[in-house]
């Protein structure tokens, strides 16, 4: 936080100095920043200069056009210090690109757009349990400026290098400029929420099978665990987490004029909100969903209670019988029933043999046994 705290002093000095160095403990023994990615320089959409340090591409992008990718994942403070000065970073943003742990998000500074993406990546697994990791989160976060994009990544997915190489092929979009960049990485992470989505639904319809199927014997399935339906729960919250609160950044892109987005891009953000809300109705039905699943889940599991107090009391009241019986029989009084009659053991045998199968078949037809 002390060089949070620094650069937030020394940013707009330095600037106004023309500082363009990186400061102590930015770059390794050769020189290059550990955390840099990738670096190129971009003119009329073909990448003309690349192995460069942000410093120089910025410096080709000065005297010659185009623009600047940087691609930085989870970079320092120290690292990261020398590039906010070079470009102007604001020191709230640059705060929030290197702690990550951010709510996604789109602000203005100045010239910079900054925009938080959180990334979702399914994890596979053979079976869902009351522990199963479903989704995993990363971070995108973009610093967009007239002649710049810097991405910052968090989390070991979501890798930008196929996406770059896409752009790479298509030079009439990536001559667009950065906001070109922006929309390809806004699409590409809602693509991801998609797939994940689909992936999560198949989960949740196994999950919904097992509460509403029996097992063999008439009891409840192995599925029907509250804690496996929980787990996909807070699972599914996670991913809500990610997607609803991009709903608005995307609506500003799509809808309010930018002078750094280019017109022509703007449009296509309205397909990516699109997309995202579709995504944001689907994940809110599974947190429904999820919920009444586990509501009926938490009524079988009454239910069962119930039938088997029914079982327990339906055989207490049956032993209950002999029990009275003998009970009589074993006080010690001379004047007993059929005491001394030659037959009057088999008879109460047999009558408590009677009423026990007389009540016994009464439970039985009422659904009780």
């Amino acid at each position: 936080m002390s060089m949070i705290r620094e650069l937030r002093a020394a940013v707009r000095p330095a600037l106004r100095k023309g500082h363009t160095g990186y400061g102590p403990g930015a770059a390794d023994q050769s020189g290059a920043l550990t955390s840099v990615v990738d670096c190129a320089v971009y003119r009329d959409g073909r990448r003309v200069k690349d192995h460069l340090t942000p410093t120089e591409a910025m410096e080709r992008v000065r005297s010659d056009g185009g623009f600047a990718w940087i691609g930085l994942h989870e970079p320092s403070e120290q690292e990261f210090a020398g590039i906010a000065q070079e470009f102007g970073l604001h020191p709230l943003a640059v705060e929030d690109a290197v702690h990550a742990h951010q709510r996604p998000k789109l602000e203005r500074y100045d010239d910079t757009l900054f925009t938080v993406f959180k990334t979702i990546h399914y994890v596979d697994h053979a079976e869902l349990t009351a522990t199963s990791e479903v989704v995993e989160t990363g971070e995108v976060m973009c610093f967009t400026g007239r002649n710049f994009i810097i991405t910052v990544r968090h989390g070991g997915q979501g890798s930008l290098r196929a996406l770059r190489h896409r752009l790479e092929d298509d030079p009439e979009l990536l001559a667009k400029g950065p906001s070109a960049v922006l929309h390809a990485i806004a699409d590409q992470v809602v693509d991801g929420y998609i797939a994940v989505a689909d992936a999560v639904q198949d989960d949740i319809d196994e999950v919904e099978i097992d509460v509403f199927s029996s097992a063999p014997g008439g009891g409840t399935a192995r599925g029907g665990d509250a804690g496996r339906i929980y787990q996909l729960k807070r699972e599914v919250l996670e991913f809500k987490r990610a997607v609803s609160p991009l709903l608005r950044p995307m609506q500003l892109l799509s809808e309010r004029p930018m002078r750094l987005v280019d017109p022509d891009i703007q449009k296509y953000f309205r397909d990516v909100a699109d997309h995202l809300a579709r995504v944001n109705e689907q994940v809110v039905s599974f947190d429904d969903l999820l919920n009444s699943i586990l509501q009926a889940n938490l009524a079988q599991a009454t239910v069962a209670q119930n039938e088997d107090m029914r079982k327990i009391t339906a055989w207490a009241a049956i032993i209950a019988v002999p029990t009275m019986i003998c009970g009589v029989y074993g006080m010690n009084f001379d004047h007993m029933p059929e005491l001394h009659w030659k037959y009057g053991y088999p008879l109460v045998m047999g009558a408590i043999v009677a009423i026990c199968f007389s009540i016994h078949r009464g439970f039985k037809r009422n659904g009780w046994l």
